[in-house]
C-alpha cells in the first residue's frame, strides 16, 4: 500500500504517519516513508510519502498512491496526480464549491477516484468546541470507515492508545469515533 498524506503545517501529518507505521510494524510489514516540509512552520504545505510492503524507495510516484489522505482540501486537490486510477481520496472539506469545479469532476471521474469527504472543522466545532488539534485523528477515523485495506478501526485505535500523549488520549479516542461515524 502506498499512501500520500497532505495538509499544512501543524495539522498532525507526521503523527498520522507514525500511526500508520505502528500499524505496519505490528503486522511485521516493511515500512518506508519520507516527509517533505516546505514552509511547515508557517502553515505551508506538508506532504508525507508512506509505503507499507516491499518497496525500495520512500517516494510515491505520480499515479501510484493507493490512498490520498488530505487534512486540507486545497492540498488534497493539488496532490491528486499522486493517486492511482481507482484510488481512495479521503479529504477534509471546508468549501463544497471547490468540488463543483467541472475540470476537477472530469479528472476524478476519468481516474475513477473514490472520494470520501468529511466536514472536519464543522464536526470539531460542534463536538469538540473547535479543538482543531484533533483534525488528524478525526480524518483517520473517517479513513477507517472507508474500507481501506489495513485500516481496521480496532487496530488503529490500539495504535492511537499507544502513541497519543496521555493527557489527550480520551479526546483522541472520542474524535476517532466521531470520524468513524461521520457521513
Amino acid at each position: 500500500m502506498q499512501f500520500i498524506i497532505v495538509g499544512v503545517g501543524g495539522q498532525g501529518i507526521l503523527f498520522t504517519s507514525r500511526v500508520l507505521g505502528k500499524l505496519a510494524i505490528s503486522r511485521d510489514q516493511n515500512v518506508i516513508g519520507s516527509e517533505v516540509h516546505g514552509m511547515a512552520q508557517r502553515g505551508g504545505s506538508v506532504i508525507s510519502h508512506f509505503k507499507i510492503g516491499d518497496y525500495k524507495s520512500p517516494l510515491v510516484k505520480a499515479g501510484e498512491a493507493d490512498v490520498l489522505i488530505a487534512f486540507d482540501q486545497d492540498e488534497g486537490i493539488r496532490n491528486l496526480p499522486f493517486l492511482k486510477a481507482g484510488g481512495v481520496f479521503v479529504v477534509n472539506v471546508h468549501d463544497d464549491k471547490a468540488f463543483e469545479n467541472n475540470n476537477l469532476i472530469d479528472y476524478m471521474t476519468s481516474k475513477n477516484v473514490i472520494c470520501h469527504k468529511l466536514h472536519g472543522y464543522k464536526i470539531l466545532d460542534a463536538e469538540m468546541a473547535g479543538k482543531y488539534l484533533f483534525l488528524n485523528v478525526l480524518i483517520m477515523g473517517k479513513a477507517c470507515s472507508c474500507g481501506i485495506e489495513g485500516l481496521e478501526p480496532e487496530v488503529v485505535r490500539k495504535a492511537l492508545e499507544e502513541l497519543a500523549p496521555p493527557k489527550f488520549l480520551s479526546e483522541n479516542l472520542k474524535v476517532f469515533d466521531l470520524g468513524l461515524k461521520a457521513l
